[in-house]
């Protein structure tokens, strides 16, 4: 049983990529991936993607070199290998068993039964853990109404995902971002109120748990602030980091914007091509008129690049009707069936 690093021969977004898996459990791997550290976004499926540039710091840590064709063999003798045919059909479920995860830890991060009392702790903790589990529930329900397209469960994901990722630049995130992350459009109509309807609900919902008042307060104007019309010349650096998180989508790698781009139109099918077009481009220019779209350096160290260059590309699609808007060529760093 082991953990196992092929060397950095994958070539992807300037540099050449290793894959560490676990021949035993998934949960061996996350816990290693997260000592490197490796953003949890580095995971796919079965393995984590590793720049060559933490190779060694792996192997340090423990992980034993192999080739990649032993890497492939061992995953396939443990049951842990994601073949290809079958990915599509796992991402979801694993989306999904990743929320329920994040969503069960954030209980101790905010203090969920902390004030339980000596002599009935034990019952209150577990009605509490019901009680919290069955809001995760409802929540992740929320975010798979049929309406949605863009402001889905995979838009949960890659804010939890971003969040995640500035936290392995050093950036401290408090439980009040990420409560308001999973809130932030649990109400979702394609209206001016959907953040403070949000907001509302999440008061309301929390209310009902032992956490401080002080707390629950912050969550909800955190998830009022993420109102696309919110003028904040300056914000809470806790508050930065779920803003940024919401927009990290702009600094997706080429295929995957066009994905949310696509799924941003399907959402505003209601609105005329023309309308939509100067409409769009109108709030994209906004953004790129600041002379940051990110407020830590962490996220602009991250994203600011290519989100500009994405925008930028946008932009300029928005106004030819006639450019192609279709997906561009497929994520790099999945790991060969050959390999």
């Amino acid at each position: 049983m082991a953990i196992l690093i092929d060397p950095p021969l994958w070539p992807a977004h300037g540099t050449l990529w290793s894959h560490l898996v676990s021949d035993r459990d998934y949960d061996e791997l996350h816990e290693f991936a997260a000592r490197v550290p490796v953003p949890r976004r580095g995971f796919d499926l079965d393995h984590y993607d590793l720049p060559e540039s933490l190779y060694e710091r792996a192997v340090a840590l423990g992980a034993r070199p192999v080739g990649s064709r032993d890497v492939v063999h061992r995953l396939r003798d443990s049951g842990l290998r994601v073949r290809g045919v079958d990915r599509d059909a796992e991402r979801p479920i694993r989306r999904r068993q990743y929320l329920t995860a994040e969503w069960a830890a954030l209980a101790e991060r905010a203090g969920v039964g902390r004030s339980a009392s000596p002599t009935t702790g034990a019952a209150t903790d577990a009605a509490l853990a019901d009680k919290w589990h069955r809001l995760g529930g409802e929540l992740i329900g929320r975010w798979n109404e049929p309406h949605r397209r863009y402001h889905d469960e995979r838009h949960l994901e890659d804010v939890l995902l971003s969040l995640d990722q500035l936290a392995v630049r050093g950036e401290r995130i408090a439980p009040a971002a990420l409560l308001a992350a999973w809130f932030h459009d649990a109400v979702y109509a394609g209206t001016g109120t959907d953040e403070t309807d949000s907001a509302r609900l999440a008061v309301a919902a929390l209310a009902a748990f032992d956490l401080t008042p002080a707390l629950v307060r912050q969550v909800g104007d955190f998830i009022v602030a993420t109102a696309p019309a919110a003028e904040l010349p300056s914000v809470d650096p806790m508050l930065a980091h779920l803003l940024d998180a919401d927009l990290s989508i702009f600094g997706a790698g080429e295929e995957r914007y066009e994905r949310y781009t696509t799924a941003v139109r399907a959402e505003y099918a209601h609105v005329p091509e023309d309308r939509f077009r100067a409409g769009r481009a109108e709030i994209l220019r906004g953004y790129l008129a600041h002379p940051a779209i990110y407020r830590t350096a962490a996220a602009r160290q991250l994203w600011e690049d290519r989100a500009r260059a994405n925008l930028e590309r946008e932009i300029a699609a928005l106004a030819s009707p006639t450019a192609p808007l279709g997906p561009l060529s497929p994520d790099a760093g999945s790991m060969p069936e050959s390999a």
